[in-house]
């Protein structure tokens, strides 16, 4: 990420560098705030302000956490702590290198117009002007007639509620590919392929263990680790594992240890995206415009999944 140059800059740190204000939010839930990272570290690096939000599994309403409007909580390295809250252990991990970014969390429980107002109010706060959503795996570029989703409700929630917020600068960006097990990934690359040929893919980058960011990454995940030792990442684990040289069967955290692991280089590959671009292939968007809770977005997704012909699953033909 450090080391983008103009002759080889791709589109996506090409439109970062026009920036002035980033908010940078994780769009799946749990720990995907923590894939953005990296590129808040970026963006530090550039000197712009970047303000970090993540849609949480964390009981914040348990926290002292100041709720700023109806679901969404304003975080620092003081809000109370509770057992799993990657959230607070991001910050407390960023106060020790000297960044003291605000940050956001969303009830996992809003649906998409009380997520986007949420969002609206970072934006207007702050001035943002470029968004970008992080997805710690590939479950996001799902558009729902596949034979295996993933975990799509919370991404598809927060994708729906972004993508019309900053129109031109709001992205994706996927982290991960290969991570989850209840994908298809043929039909993720058949996806990607869509993005590409429609114009809305932004490029990709390697996040490696000799970039500052690297080095970052694999530190702060070791923190995460030790902070929230009873449920660790698969995610970020496998994508530290990847970025070390691991390889094939093996298991970074004892919550895989009874499934086929397949550790690869893709899974330190950043993937991004022209977030308008995957909302438009989302096809239940227009069900979620009016949803109030996760229990709506889950609903609407159900009937995508059971009134929609699914793609023939298939595995991609490489020997």
């Amino acid at each position: 990420i450090s080391n983008q140059t103009n002759d080889m800059q791709i589109p996506f740190f090409a439109a970062l560098s026009r920036a002035n204000t980033v908010l940078i939010a994780g769009a799946g839930g749990g720990f995907d705030i923590a894939s953005g990272i990296p590129l808040y570290l970026h963006l530090a690096g550039l000197g712009k302000k970047a303000v970090l939000a993540n849609l949480s599994f964390t009981a914040l309403s348990f926290t002292d956490g100041e709720e700023v409007c109806p679901g969404a909580y304003r975080l620092t390295e003081a809000t109370t702590e509770v057992n799993y809250f990657p959230e607070k252990f991001i910050l407390e991990w960023l106060a020790e290198r000297g960044e003291h970014p605000e940050m956001y969390g969303f009830s996992n429980d809003l649906g998409v117009l009380p997520l986007r107002h949420a969002y609206s109010y970072i934006v207007e706060r702050h001035g943002v002007d470029t968004l970008v959503l992080v997805d710690g795996g590939t479950d996001s570029l799902m558009t729902g007639d596949e034979t295996h989703l993933g975990s799509i409700v919370e991404d598809s929630c927060s994708i729906a509620a972004a993508a019309p917020l900053l129109p031109g600068n709001g992205f994706l960006a996927a982290i991960g590919f290969g991570v989850e097990h209840d994908l298809d990934h043929y039909a993720c690359l058949e996806n990607i392929a869509a993005l590409i040929h429609d114009g809305d893919y932004m490029g990709a980058s390697s996040l490696t263990s000799d970039m500052p960011e690297g080095r970052a990454w694999l530190d702060l995940v070791e923190r995460l680790n030790q902070k929230i030792s009873f449920h660790p990442s698969i995610v970020t684990n496998a994508i530290s594992s990847a970025m070390q040289g691991k390889f094939g069967d093996f298991h970074p955290t004892w919550r895989t240890r009874n499934s086929d692991q397949f550790i690869n280089p893709l899974m330190g590959l950043y993937w991004f995206f022209r977030l308008e671009g995957v909302a438009a292939k989302l096809r239940y968007v227009r069900q979620l415009e009016n949803t109030l809770t996760m229990y709506d977005v889950a609903q609407a997704c159900l009937t995508c999944k059971e009134t929609t012909p699914r793609r023939a699953y298939r595995t991609i033909p490489l020997k």
